[in-house]
């Protein structure tokens, strides 16, 4: 009797530890996400993402089942990695201009060159599919970005540099204007200025919550 046959069938040669699954899943993403930001989502196949990985058709679906599937995850760990840096300076309770600065000069580049981001298929993959299937992954997209923004200007008001004074009312304002510029962006409208001009009107809005205006 075999080992195979002894364990019902299992290979345990073909099951991955932890630590494989966990290098194997970080080089799937980190290729697949690549292939994303060239060619969006509708223009990609399972074999675009299997030749950029390196790794046989039978060994990707030992951990994924589907283009979407991987999209999903590829977002998610953007996502958990943008806010951790956010979070961390935060927490660190690091100067209250300093972060804004660095969140908003952010915002500018990605902005300006996002064709060559993951926005593109984030929004290819959330306009062709029905709102059933992607409402959770827009939902944790758009709390993420709420968070982050929450975060940074409650670092402010614990700071004692603006007013805690409807700072959820600006915090959803900025969102709409981060996410309207975001898909404004891909039809080649968007320039330079007119990034430049709205992030002026929601720095003027911030200003005006600084206690020496009281």
């Amino acid at each position: 009797m075999t080992l195979v046959s002894f364990l019902g069938g299992v290979d345990v040669a073909r099951t991955p530890n932890e630590k494989q699954r966990q290098n194997k899943t970080r080089i799937i993403l980190e290729q697949a996400r690549q292939v994303f930001c060239m060619k969006g989502f509708l223009d990609v196949t399972m074999q675009d993402i299997i030749d950029a990985c390196g790794i046989s058709r039978g060994g990707i679906y030992l951990y994924y089942s589907s283009v979407d599937e991987i999209l999903q995850e590829v977002i998610k760990q953007r996502n958990k990695d943008k806010f951790s840096i956010i979070s961390k300076a935060v927490q660190n309770n690091e100067p209250f201009a300093s972060v804004l600065s660095d969140f908003v000069s952010l915002q500018k580049r990605r902005l300006l060159r996002i064709k060559g981001s993951l926005f593109r298929a984030y929004c290819e993959y959330i306009f062709s599919k029905p709102i059933d299937t992607v409402r959770s992954l827009r939902d944790e997209q758009l709390g993420h970005l709420r968070k982050s923004v929450y975060s940074i200007l409650m670092l402010g008001v614990n700071q004692g540099i603006i007013r805690d004074e409807k700072i959820s009312r600006l915090t959803d304002h900025i969102i709409v204007v981060i996410d309207g510029l975001s898909v404004l962006s891909l039809s080649d409208a968007l320039t330079q200025e007119v990034v430049d001009e709205q992030f002026d009107i929601l720095g003027e809005m911030i200003d005006h919550l600084k206690k020496e205006h009281i």
